[in-house]
């Protein structure tokens, strides 16, 4: 215990680790809107600033194995009767403990901001988060046996570069499952709320890394030429063991579905209002809005009664039939993990005529939206503005032949305005083109 300390106080652990622990949170705080919808967005908004943190590791490990070579006591150390790996092992416990322990870290300081509206712990980031910490432990003990080897004083610098290159080039490699076995990174990318990464991924991940741990382990204690060679033995087996178990499906590859994350939960009492699991927290929030907007509708025959989150990821196939009962939104979570844009409820569920948004027919026009805002009770306005999609683009001929139609719904008794109102979201329903269905 007295070595490992004089290692952490007086090798390059410590602070390589502080250095680590700065970027990892820094990072995370530059932007944490974009993980504060819960826990699987912030472990997987880390794993992908591991594309900074890993060759950090790689780098400081390799400053740490040239320390030898640089104080000149090689020959020194050999004379002694303790054997090199007994003299090695408190640098990689110090190494290896202090940069994992960085890792769950910032995990952790990202976790005390979204403690109070996280509503949903998936069980497989304890996985996720550990093997993220193996892959720093990897880093650090494959650059001390690679400084080791290329005592020089550019192989740090250089084994940063290369590392980040290396860490954003295997994730993006082709077929998929070799990007999965390869990089610390792959999987990253957030895409929907109830995104994760399957276990064998990230088992695949595990392995992998723990051969690349071993190997560097052996390249640091290795007397002989010929044991050095051996070291890449570790890594070439668990190479194989881990393509043998990664999945080769894209389904369980790219971005995959936690079928528990995306679990409906709802309302006791009616107008039965439901969001998916992890947004469960802003239930309470979103659901006087969602029924004042039930309510614009309620002046509808066959109204809606439901409100209910967008469940559906971009690339599946959304259904081919719609629910009348049932009207679907989007749920954005703003910086501090609440419900984003609270004003933007209520138009977003009259806008779409309380019609089920994950058909397959088209909708959006003048006729739609001068409907809809005659049930608003104003006068239409442009999406810039008023939808919180940054990406809508200003329409202005569109919204005038809105204005044209609604003027004309004002000037008709209230019965005929809701009538036509009805018929087109009965088109809307049916798939049928409203077109004239205002100003018949």
């Amino acid at each position: 215990m007295s070595t490992l300390g004089l290692e952490l106080r007086r090798s390059a652990a410590a602070g390589a680790a502080l250095l680590a622990l700065t970027v990892g949170v820094a990072a995370l705080y530059i932007d944490p809107g974009r993980w504060s919808e819960g826990w699987m967005p912030l472990v997987l908004t880390a794993k992908e600033y591991t594309i900074l943190l890993w060759p950090l590791a790689l780098a400081a490990g390799a400053w740490q194995g040239r320390r030898e070579h640089r104080a000149k006591v090689g020959e020194l150390f050999a004379t002694t009767p303790r054997s090199r790996a007994r003299r090695m092992l408190p640098v990689l416990v110090a190494m290896g403990a202090t940069l994992g322990l960085a890792y769950l870290l910032v995990i952790v300081a990202g976790g005390m901001r979204i403690a109070p509206t996280a509503a949903y712990f998936p069980p497989d980031i304890v996985v996720i988060v550990l093997t993220g910490v193996l892959s720093m432990v990897a880093a650090a003990w494959l650059g001390l046996g690679i400084g080791r080897l290329l005592p020089a004083l550019v192989t740090a610098p250089a084994l940063a570069v290369a590392g980040v290159l290396l860490v954003f080039f295997t994730a993006i490699m082709r077929p998929h499952w070799m990007g999965a076995v390869l990089s610390p990174v792959y999987g990253s990318g957030y895409f929907y709320p109830f995104q994760t990464i399957a276990p064998r991924v990230t088992g695949a991940l595990a392995i992998w890394m723990g051969a690349l741990a071993l190997s560097g382990a052996v390249l640091l204690i290795a007397r002989s030429r010929h044991v050095r060679m051996a070291a890449v033995l570790p890594a070439l087996l668990g190479f194989g063991a881990a393509a043998a178990i990664v999945p080769r499906a894209e389904a369980a590859l790219v971005a995959p579905i936690d079928p528990v994350a995306r679990e409906l939960v709802c309302t006791y009492d009616v107008p039965k209002i439901c969001v998916t699991r992890v947004n469960a927290n802003v239930l309470d929030t979103l659901t006087p809005l969602a029924r004042e907007g039930l309510a614009v509708l309620a002046k509808l025959p066959d109204a809606p009664t439901e409100v209910h989150q967008e469940r559906w990821a971009a690339w599946e196939p959304l259904p081919t039939t719609r629910d009348g009962d049932v009207v679907t939104i989007t749920i954005r979570i703003d910086a501090h993990g609440g419900l984003a844009y609270p004003a933007a409820v209520v138009p977003e569920i009259v806008l779409g005529l309380g019609v089920d948004n994950t058909g397959q027919c088209q909708r959006g026009g003048a006729v739609e939206r001068a409907a809809a805002y005659y049930l608003l009770g104003r006068q239409p306005v442009p999406d810039v503005g008023v939808t919180p999609d940054e990406t809508i683009e200003e329409d202005p001929e569109l919204n005038a032949e809105a204005v044209a139609l609604w003027q004309g719904l004002q000037k008709l008794p209230s019965s005929e305005a809701l009538s036509r109102v009805a018929a087109v979201r009965k088109a809307i329903l049916a798939c049928q083109d409203s077109t004239g269905l205002l100003s018949r």
